[in-house]
């Protein structure tokens, strides 16, 4: 496979952007995030194959986050691509106001809820203040679960992927054997749910569903959007399933020796200090998974805080 690697300090490390290229048909798969060195990476990149960004036919974005779509609109501008989304992140990707300013007002209104400091909560605003996002318009087209795109000369089938985001998608190339798969699963981390994406329902369980379908279709090599590849799907998806059984297992151990607590207690607790990106991320990881718990009747929400009521729970069951 064809990938440019990424520059990436602010999130999980090196992006990955795949190049599909067939003589003058050209398309991305992702594209990093929009800030000067990284536009630069990309170019680079794509002069190193003799393409630039006006050659690009189609963009193919795993999710919206601004690490994989950044630079989707400023590609779309010089050259008119095509950009391809998940329905649920379409909005985003679009930069359509109203969407932008509902996802901003769930992250306050849950930092609020979860218990985050008012400090910590500003800190984490100054990070988000200092991402580079390109505000203008983008034509998105959307797409949903089991869609075909023609691209690149490569046929890709979108596997809607959700937890990590709400419309993160793996794209299946032809024959079933290898996916680009973005957030879904990475080589090094276990991609965050709950705080990444604020905006889905019942975070744990839908990944938890995304991790079963992922080592159902047994791909013999994954693509992910950081780092190098996954020459284990399955066994990857197996790893991080297991990971979320054994964290909810010390949620359950935090509650039942510290008593009541909000998400950012419980987080404290599981994590130390947060800083950063973080700030989210730690407490919401914590949420998802005393969610989990709180709908399989574990615990109960009084206030903001979680209440162990089954102390005894057979953590596996959750995850059968």
């Amino acid at each position: 496979m064809d990938r440019i690697t990424l520059g990436n300090q602010e999130f999980e490390g090196h992006n990955n952007a795949y190049v599909l290229a067939d003589g003058d048909d050209l398309a991305l798969v992702d594209t990093g995030i929009a800030t000067p060195d990284v536009e630069a990476d990309l170019r680079d990149g794509l002069l190193e194959r003799g393409y630039d960004f006006a050659d690009v036919d189609a963009v193919v974005l795993t999710h919206f986050h601004a690490d994989h779509a950044g630079l989707a609109g400023e590609i779309q501008r010089e050259g008119g691509a095509t950009v391809y989304v998940h329905e649920a992140d379409a909005p985003l990707v679009a930069n359509d106001p109203d969407a932008i300013a509902d996802l901003h007002d769930r992250r306050r209104e849950y930092l609020e809820r979860w218990g985050v400091p008012a400090d910590k909560r500003e800190e984490l605003e100054a990070v988000f203040e200092g991402v580079s996002v390109d505000p203008e318009p983008v034509d998105v087209t959307p797409i949903e679960d089991g869609d075909v795109l023609e691209v690149g000369r490569r046929t890709l089938t979108a596997l809607h992927a959700p937890g990590h985001a709400a419309g993160l998608c793996c794209y299946e190339l032809e024959g079933g054997e290898e996916a680009f798969v973005g957030d879904a699963i990475l080589p090094v981390y276990t991609p965050n749910v709950g705080g990444a994406d604020v905006r889905v329902d019942r975070p744990l369980a839908q990944y938890v569903e995304t991790l079963r379908r992922i080592a159902d279709r047994d791909y013999e090599r994954a693509w992910p959007g950081h780092r190098d590849p996954i020459e284990e799907p399955t066994d990857r998806a197996l790893t991080i399933l297991e990971h979320h059984r054994e964290r909810t297992g010390r949620v359950i151990d935090v509650l039942a020796e510290h008593g009541p607590a909000d998400a950012w207690t419980v987080s404290a607790h599981l994590f130390g200090g947060l800083e950063g990106i973080h700030i989210v991320h730690g407490p919401g990881e914590a949420f998802a998974h005393l969610d989990h718990l709180a709908h399989e009747g574990a615990v109960e929400l009084e206030g903001r805080e979680y209440r162990l009521v089954e102390p005894s729970l057979e953590v596996d069951r959750l995850f059968d």
